[in-house]
């Protein structure tokens, strides 16, 4: 395995579970009880909407990973910054690093 390979696959790890854990929030609050549910609800839709910001991200990830960083959109700068409030290994990741790992997933 190469370098960058090595790198993509750490971040892998590092990003996945964040989007496994805002899942795993959104499978739990179905069932909660009423008056805790609209708290749980809210809160796992912010997530479930933050995935998809990371998600749709992916066309600004490849522009700037294509032109070395040179290109910076506006959905991979609300990514980036997602990315790093959730997961504190990412925020010791590169940008580069982080734009790479949101074009593997």
């Amino acid at each position: 395995m190469n370098r960058v390979t090595v790198r993509c696959a750490l971040l892998l790890i590092l990003i996945v579970p964040a989007f496994a854990q805002a899942s795993s929030v959104a499978g739990t609050s179905a069932g909660s009880a009423s008056a805790g549910s609209a708290g749980s609800s809210a809160s796992s839709d912010s997530s479930s909407g933050n995935d998809k910001l990371v998600l749709q991200a992916r066309d600004d990830a490849a522009g700037f990973v294509a032109s070395a960083g040179r290109i910076r959109g506006a959905q991979l700068e609300a990514a980036l910054r997602i990315l790093r409030e959730r997961n504190p290994q990412a925020r010791q990741a590169s940008d580069l690093q982080l734009a790479q790992a949101i074009l593997a997933l």
